[in-house]
C-alpha cells in the first residue's frame, strides 16, 4: 500500500474534522464536501470506512511523529 505524505494526510484529517464539526453545528446531513473528504481519507488509508480511515490516519501520523531516536534504523550494511 502506498502511504500518503504526512503533511497531506494531516491536512486531510484536519479538513474532514473541521467540516464535520461545522455540519454538526448547522444540524444538517453530510454535505458533498464531507463525503468527498471521507472518500479521500478512505482511499488514502486503504480502508472502506471513515472511522477506520481516521484511526489509520492517526496511527500513521503518530508513527511519523516519533522522535528520531525512537525510529527504527533502516540502512545499508
Amino acid at each position: 500500500m502506498l502511504i500518503p505524505h504526512p503533511a497531506v494526510l494531516r491536512r486531510l484529517v484536519e479538513e474532514y474534522e473541521t467540516a464535520l464539526a461545522e455540519e454538526a453545528e448547522r444540524g444538517g446531513g453530510a454535505s458533498p464536501r464531507v463525503e468527498d473528504l471521507a472518500y479521500t481519507l478512505c482511499v488514502s488509508t486503504g480502508t472502506r470506512n471513515v472511522g477506520r480511515a481516521l484511526e489509520a490516519a492517526h496511527r500513521l501520523l503518530g508513527a511519523t511523529a516519533r522522535p528520531r531516536s525512537q525510529a527504527p534504523e533502516i540502512g545499508v550494511r
